[in-house]
């Protein structure tokens, strides 16, 4: 089975990018949706790629993107939810996980079904859990829930999916869930904000210290996704991704600190204290480096319950491989090497 005409959602992103240019590598036509064109401009010089600046909200506008398309790729997802005050809406909130991660897959199911799209790739998150304290992870895993009932199969190939409190007639969809750890490479919001921080900060106290991820390449994550586009192994299976070690919180930042050169002097704190700083992180303005949220998702490990999944067929790429490369930009010589190759020197 072969898909070749493929929407995308967050396409721009982090990931996103890296999976659009791998699909189109290899041919395929894709559609990427985003609400920002100017974000894309990188993907918009690819000759198989059309990038279409829309309100991907919308459902009616989602109906008519997704015609003609024969799968979807949903990798839409926010880390910080933030209250914000408005006069039409008091309650509002920037980067609403609800909104996002329930309602919008919701949306993204019933535009399949409009369109009779059956195949869908989903991005969700490791720690995923409908009953988590966490807002983030419990978003996460409603709409885990959510992309399961649509793959359900049935006699007649068609089933029924939820919409609310009700289940609505629809096509029974080959889905496939995704649930990572935290993913590293150039550009990524994890260890090149440490070292952001590490760089002017002599003394870092850092919460939840001995919190445990694994992390993985975003190119191996992207290749998790294309590799198993047409593969029917994968319809209706959930694989959790990442790489081939377990760090603590406290070893990703003292190896990003070895990395370029520093020796802060890193503090562990209690329980008490670290929430108390993501409760003070929150409340500063601008970009987040931490909530309450992220420390009540940090109380669960964020790592693989087994191996990397068998339909990919690859070995992950060990941290220590990747990172030090992008990182070492964070160093003069580094940034001298950075300088050179966008120069083509």
């Amino acid at each position: 089975m072969k898909f070749n005409r493929i929407c995308v959602l967050g396409g721009s992103g982090f990931v996103g990018s890296a999976i659009v240019q791998m699909l189109a590598a290899q041919g395929r036509e894709v559609r990427v949706l985003t609400r920002n064109r100017d974000r894309a401009k990188a993907l918009t010089v690819l000759p198989t790629v059309d990038v279409v600046e829309v309100d991907i909200h919308d459902q009616v506008e989602l109906n008519r993107q997704f015609a003609g398309m024969d799968a979807v790729i949903n990798l839409v997802g926010v880390l910080h939810e933030i209250r914000v005050s408005r006069v039409d809406k008091p309650s509002a909130r920037r980067g609403d996980f609800h909104e996002n991660h329930v309602e919008l897959p919701r949306k993204v199911l019933h535009a399949c079904a409009t369109n009779g799209i059956q195949r869908v790739l989903h991005m969700s998150a490791l720690g995923a859990d409908p009953t988590s304290r966490s807002a983030y992870q419990r978003s996460k895993g409603v709409g885990e829930a959510l992309m399961r009932e649509s793959g359900m199969p049935s006699s007649e190939n068609e089933r029924w999916y939820l919409d609310g409190p009700k289940f609505v007639h629809g096509y029974g969809m080959y889905t496939t869930i995704f649930r990572p750890s935290v993913i590293f490479g150039r550009g990524d919001s994890f260890l090149s904000m440490f070292a952001g921080l590490i760089k002017w900060l002599p003394v870092i106290p850092l919460a939840n210290a001995g919190a445990r991820f694994q992390p993985v390449w975003v190119d191996d994550v992207a290749r998790a996704f294309v590799n198993a586009l047409d593969e029917s192994v994968t319809f209706g299976m959930t694989y959790d991704v990442c790489g081939p070690k377990v760090y603590t919180l406290q070893e990703l930042v003292e190896f990003v600190a070895g990395t370029i050169g520093k020796h802060p002097r890193i503090i562990p704190l209690c329980a008490k204290l670290s929430y108390l700083q993501a409760w003070a992180l929150e409340l500063t303005p601008g970009k987040k480096l931490m909530t309450r949220d992220n420390y009540f998702a940090m109380q669960v490990d964020n790592v693989c319950s087994g191996q990397y999944p068998a339909p990919v067929d690859m070995q992950p790429a060990a941290l220590e491989a990747v990172a030090a490369e992008y990182l070492g930009g964070a160093t003069p010589r580094g940034r001298y090497t950075a300088f050179r190759h966008h120069a083509g020197r």
